[in-house]
């Protein structure tokens, strides 16, 4: 499948040296065999020749470049969000991106960056609404891209909030704007092709699932329109993503119990399931991304598998629960295999706190930063620590985690 990256240029974040120099020894190997076939003519030129294919694979896999993925939890424009973002555009359509701009530079910076698109979006000319039944301003797509988010989850319980129309609102907004989405579809050919990215010399493939849809029934005959959260579809998805080409499965999941910080037996069960499966003695799962729950929860390895189950709320309004404006940025690096064929593993994780500020005006803050160090506001202080102990509350920092500083 065609990848976009949304005028981002990845290649630039390449050594040039080490690019020049591993297309320098591939040449020079890929040349030799053909220099001894002309002079042997004998089985020595089979055997050169097989033991050139081999240095030249070992080549790539030396010059092969790891990643950086980044992932961010729900966005979920609340009423007072929408009209923030009015104010933001100075009363000429909606502007998100002064609310995600603390965002951009650990966004951009990835390799690849995720979202996930709680909500679906409205008419051109609105109405906008917010909770229960969400019709979002479809310039947040634009805000998304100008991040430097490379694709979107978008399987929620409020997928269905405005029927067919508004999935399908949703995902030609966020095609306009260059950004890849996953968990909701608007053809059953469309929900059946794996959505690939490149990341450095990867191939990624992001999945997405939702436990459910707040009872909205899914129409008759369009099973597609969103992905429901079955551990065996699951599963077959991500054999079928690995087949089509995918050297590492991504998995984002909206589960879980909304306000409960520690994850509940679902998640637990589900985790311990995912993780376990393997094909040919390869994990089939690479990672598990979890929203939903608008609070942060902890990362924790299960089976050898970095597992998040709630990177809490990106964007939301003020809500009853403070937690509600707190949330986790996940960063994994991924190394290459060590032998063809072989996985891509997760070399580093890390995780950034965020708050959503509601004074003087609703924007994220990175409370690693500048700003929120030297403020002296102790609801900075307060809200970084609560999000380091629920990220932390399942022993991640014994596992290598690290917060950024």
């Amino acid at each position: 499948m065609p990848t976009h990256h949304h005028g981002r240029d990845r290649t630039r974040r390449r050594p040039l040296h080490r690019v020049a120099l591993a297309c320098a020894v591939t040449a020079l190997l890929t040349a030799l065999p053909a220099c001894g076939a002309d002079r042997a003519g004998d089985d020595g030129a089979a055997a050169d020749g097989g033991r050139s294919r081999d240095a030249a694979a070992a080549a790539h896999r030396e010059s092969a470049e790891g990643f950086t993925l980044v992932a961010t939890g729900d966005i979920l424009a609340h009423d007072s969000i929408i009209q923030q973002a009015r104010r933001d555009a100075g009363g000429k359509g909606y502007d998100f991106r002064p609310m995600l701009a603390a965002a951009e530079p650990l966004v951009s910076a990835a390799d690849l960056a995720v979202c996930h698109m709680e909500t679906v979006y409205g008419a051109d000319g609105g109405p906008f609404t917010g909770y229960p039944a969400f019709q979002t301003p479809p310039h947040v797509a634009e805000a998304i891209a100008a991040t430097g988010y490379d694709s979107c989850s978008t399987a929620s319980n409020h997928t269905l909030d405005a029927g067919p129309d508004g999935v399908r609102r949703t995902l030609d907004a966020l095609d306009e704007a260059g950004v890849r989405h996953v968990g909701s579809a608007r053809s059953a050919k469309e929900d059946a092709e794996p959505v690939l990215l490149d990341a450095g010399d990867a191939k990624v493939a992001q999945l997405a699932y939702t436990y459910g849809t707040n009872g909205i029934p899914v129409p008759d005959g369009k099973p597609w329109l969103v992905d429901l959260l079955d551990p065996r579809k699951v599963v077959a998805d991500a054999r079928a993503a690995r087949k089509a080409g995918a050297d590492v499965v991504v998995v984002s999941v909206h589960w879980g119990t909304e306000w409960q910080q520690e994850p509940d037996t679902d998640q637990l069960r589900l985790a311990k399931e995912l993780t376990a499966s393997r094909s040919d003695g390869r994990r089939d799962i690479d990672l598990i991304l979890g929203t939903h729950n608008h609070v942060p929860q902890a990362y924790e390895k299960v089976n050898g598998t970095w597992v998040v189950y709630g990177l809490g709320d990106q964007v939301a309004g003020v809500m009853n629960d403070p937690r509600g404006s707190m949330g986790s940025a996940a960063r994994f690096t991924f190394a290459p295999p060590r032998r063809e064929g072989g996985e891509w593993r997760v070399r580093k994780a890390d995780f950034t706190p965020f708050l959503m500020a509601s004074e003087p005006r609703f924007r994220l803050v990175d409370l690693t930063g500048e700003e929120a160090r030297g403020s002296g506001r102790p609801q900075y202080t307060a809200a970084l620590n609560g999000i380091r102990e629920a990220v932390l509350a399942r022993g991640a920092a014994d596992d290598g985690l690290t917060m950024t500083r």
